[in-house]
């Protein structure tokens, strides 16, 4: 990053993005989450500091290991999937993209990894072009 970011601005910019994450370190504990009252995928508090596989269904838990094991390998650096969740009016189904990113220093270390989640269903039915402040 260029430049450095006081801790409330930096603060403000991580609550502020238009997408949820999670960071864990490399031994896979869960370090901290953003937007916590607003999450799609809410979680108590006190999972920080415990172990990722305490957040994910048991249905995609090997799917998630792989991932991170590939990643501390240096085998993979993302891994990017969507599902249709009951997020709208009346539970109607809307896409959520969930992407995953190795977190590596400058000499390509492995520090952990970052889960960002977003619902896409307003930006998947964009169309043409809209202009600043049209």
């Amino acid at each position: 990053m260029i430049g450095n970011l006081p801790k409330n601005i930096l603060h403000a910019v991580l609550e502020t993005i238009p997408l949820e994450f999670s960071v864990i370190d490399k031994n896979e504990k869960v370090l901290a989450w953003n937007k916590h009252h607003t999450r799609i995928f809410k979680r108590p508090e006190a999972v920080v500091g415990r172990d990722v596989r305490n957040c994910h269904p048991k249905k995609s838990l090997e799917k998630v290991e792989q991932i991170l094991q590939e990643m501390k390998e240096g085998k993979r650096q993302k891994a990017r999937f969507y599902i249709d969740l009951p997020l709208g009016p009346q539970d109607a189904k809307e896409k959520v993209l969930i992407d995953y990113y190795a977190l590596r220093d400058e000499k390509g270390r492995y520090l952990g990894c970052l889960e960002a989640s977003q619902n896409i269903s307003e930006i998947q039915k964009l169309s043409g072009e809209k202009r600043l402040l049209d």
